[in-house]
């Protein structure tokens, strides 16, 4: 027999989800309207997490931890977030540099396209992340609360999968309703997190590679944020605890982007860098 989901955890997913369909939906407008940027390097930026974060980083996921090692990395907390970080700072500021040096090259000569991709390579991860997970719930929870819960594991003969539906109805269930807003308030750190390394690899890219060494450094602090993410996971079971130490460091990267954009913009640039106007 199974708990229902209550009614305020329903709107609360809702709620996440819809704020996770209108991040990119903003911030498109917004660097569009008022910073002037191209189009193009919103949409580069939602097909480069695809490509490199959804399909290239997976992939090397898949071959690695299913070996030996990989299990190894997987019984233990700091491998797995040093490893898990790694990897997607390399993966997507790898795309990043990529896309810069390519496809958007003759994009260039306008530095609010940087924060333009950051918008399309944040938002359709928030869209991924946040909205999809959250509608996903929506479905689960209605199903359960119309005692309908047969239906959710119909089918289902494997005992792993099996066990991983029934935990997932369970946490539905026993999660204060506030625990669903959690994912929507991390997006935004994490769109902040996306805008500032998009400005750091944007001009690693430019200028003949004079500011090269900005690209190593975004990799490393992402790596550092979502290593850090993993960890302090472990450590406390407080989410808005957490929260409050990744927008911390989400912060920090945004202070670092103003100061590498007033460094490196060209003298011709003359709208206002990240954060100057409390939009980022």
């Amino acid at each position: 027999m199974y708990n229902t989901v209550p009614a305020l955890s329903i709107i609360f997913m809702a709620i996440s989800a819809l704020i996770g369909i209108a991040i990119p939906v903003v911030l498109f407008l917004v660097f569009r309207k008022k910073r002037k940027a191209d189009v193009a390097p919103f949409f580069i930026g939602c097909a480069v997490f695809i490509v490199f974060a959804l399909l290239f980083e997976s992939f090397i996921h898949n071959l690695i931890l299913a070996t030996d090692t990989g299990k190894a990395i997987l019984n233990n907390i700091w491998l797995y977030g040093i490893y898990g970080g790694l990897m997607a700072g390399l993966f997507e500021e790898t795309g990043r540099y990529t896309a810069f040096k390519t496809v958007l090259r003759r994009k260039r000569g306008n530095n609010q396209n940087a924060l333009m991709y950051g918008a399309g390579h944040g938002g359709f991860e928030a869209v991924y992340i946040l909205s999809t997970n959250m509608i996903s719930n929506i479905v689960m929870s209605v199903t359960l609360n119309a005692g309908m819960a047969d239906k959710l594991t119909a089918g289902v003969t494997d005992p792993a999968a099996l066990q991983r539906i029934n935990a997932t109805i369970a946490a539905l269930a026993g999660a204060a309703p506030t625990d669903f807003l959690v994912g929507s308030v991390e997006r935004f750190s994490a769109v902040a997190l996306h805008l500032s390394l998009s400005v750091l690899v944007w001009f690693a890219a430019k200028n003949g590679g004079r500011h090269f060494w900005l690209y190593p450094l975004a990799l490393i602090l992402h790596a550092f944020i979502n290593a850090a993410a993993v960890i302090l996971s472990r450590c406390t079971s407080n989410l808005w605890l957490l929260e409050g130490a990744i927008y911390l460091i989400s912060a920090c990267y945004v202070v670092i982007a103003t100061i590498v954009w007033k460094k490196c913009a060209s003298d011709k640039d003359v709208i206002a860098p990240i954060g100057a106007e409390g939009e980022a």
